[in-house]
């Protein structure tokens, strides 16, 4: 049994895999299949199986015939025993046009204890999550082809789960687009995904961004003597969401207006302003929630506050009372105080956040992954990778191995890393049939 703090320590650990908070339906980010796992999920250039409806449907294009895959994991073990995730894809191939794609992702949450504000339990209850998708591929010419997808998901977190105290159900639309493109080195590939409006629950003005994710790389075939054969792929992954916290705009110290009020754009802005939001629109963050930039108290005078008077800059009013101070060198806010708290003056800064800041953080919160793969002819495959994340603190090797024979194949994934990382000792597990 979890308590519902549970589910959303989920939401916090999913990953980062994008930045904390930034976006609604995070369970749509979670990378399928045992063969991407265990090349540490890069797959939008390669594409050449069943999972292309997820990562890029403009893969289907290229693909012949029809096949079923499907995939069964049981998610974060080391933050629960009853978190599983599935998944069930599949292709068919329309002559003259291209391939048509369906994948269902089904997410359990397992069981949970309602409590209420008081801590009293009101019964059990379950949470998922579910998304079905359809996706159609089709060539643009014989080395490049375009794919679309539409998607309809639901999150049923239960009574009070949701960010509103009411019943955490929602349902959304949101749709793919995708395309690749094939060289005589390799391949080429970008996909945007979960694009769309924001998803709610029951109060519309606390809505989500959809996780809006653009994943962009390449796949290349570097050796292959007709028996032994190499492959080698990297996909870089952006989320799309462009979501201010309180800041000071107009550089006047005072925290005002809506621009200035934590806020975020729509989907079909956020699409541009994603790659600008963390370093070139905005100025100095309100660290400290009181409306105002460089740090404010009203403790008395003679009040413990143990800040170096040599570095000390204040305002007292008739009364004796502090009206502001600030740290000429660290910007100390509130009662941030590197030398007495251990705090390093990073954590403490509040006033020069925006003049730190640069594109190389729009770099630092995208994802990498990469990966590798040895086959011997066409029946056994190698895999191994890496996941890395510098946001989410994610840097998880991968590795992997599979089979085929006849029309059907098997394929082990596994993810590893640090005992007691959420992501670590992490075992996928999944199949496909080519019909």
């Amino acid at each position: 049994m979890k308590r519902i703090t549970q589910i959303l320590c989920l939401f916090m650990l999913v990953s980062h895999l994008f930045a904390v908070g930034e976006a609604g339906a995070i369970f749509l980010l979670i990378a399928p299949g045992a063969g991407p796992a265990g090349t540490g999920e890069a797959q939008v250039a390669k594409v050449d199986d069943a999972y292309a409806s997820y990562y890029n449907p403009a893969g289907l294009g290229f693909l012949s015939g029809s096949e079923a895959a499907g995939m069964h994991v049981n998610w974060l073990p080391n933050l629960a025993d009853d978190i599983y995730y599935d998944f069930l894809t599949y292709r068919q191939e329309i002559a003259g046009i291209g391939s048509l794609g369906a994948h269902l992702i089904f997410l359990n949450l397992g069981s949970q204890v309602q409590t209420d504000a008081e801590g009293n339990e009101l019964g059990n209850f379950n949470s998922n999550m579910w998304a079905i998708t359809t996706s159609l591929g089709t060539n643009l010419s014989e080395s490049s082809s375009v794919g679309i997808g539409f998607k309809i998901l639901q999150q049923n977190l239960g009574p009070g789960a949701g960010s509103e105290a009411n019943e955490g159900k929602s349902t959304d639309f949101l749709f793919d687009v995708g395309y690749l493109k094939k060289y005589s080195f390799g391949n080429f590939g970008v996909s945007i995904t979960n694009i769309g409006p924001k998803i709610w629950f029951q109060d519309q003005t606390q809505a989500d961004p959809a996780p809006t994710n653009m994943r962009i790389g390449v796949f290349s075939n570097v050796y292959n003597d007709g028996f032994n054969k190499v492959n080698i792929m990297f996909d870089a992954n952006k989320l799309l969401v462009s979501r201010y916290q309180e800041m000071d705009w107009n550089g006047d110290g005072i925290i005002s207006g809506d621009d200035e009020l934590a806020h975020d754009d729509p989907w079909y802005t956020a699409v541009f302003t994603s790659w600008l939001d963390d370093w070139y629109y905005g100025g100095d963050y309100n660290l400290d929630d009181d409306s105002r930039i460089g740090g404010y108290s009203w403790e008395d005078i003679n009040g413990n506050l143990k800040i170096d008077a040599d570095e000390l800059s204040a305002s007292v009013d008739a009364d004796g009372e502090f009206l502001a101070f600030s740290d000429s060198d660290y910007g100390i806010y509130g009662n941030c105080e590197p030398s007495s708290s251990g705090m390093s003056p990073d954590e403490c800064k509040e006033k020069g956040t925006g003049d730190d800041r640069s594109f190389s953080t729009e770099l630092e919160k995208m994802v990498y992954n990469m990966g590798a793969e040895y086959w011997y002819t066409d029946n056994f495959v190698l895999r191994g990778g890496y996941i890395y994340d510098q946001e989410g603190k994610i840097t998880n090797p991968t590795f992997g191995a599979g089979i085929r024979f006849a029309q059907y194949g098997f394929d082990f994934g596994y993810t590893a890393g640090e005992q007691g990382h959420p992501r670590a000792n992490t075992m996928f597990f999944s199949v496909n049939i080519a019909l």
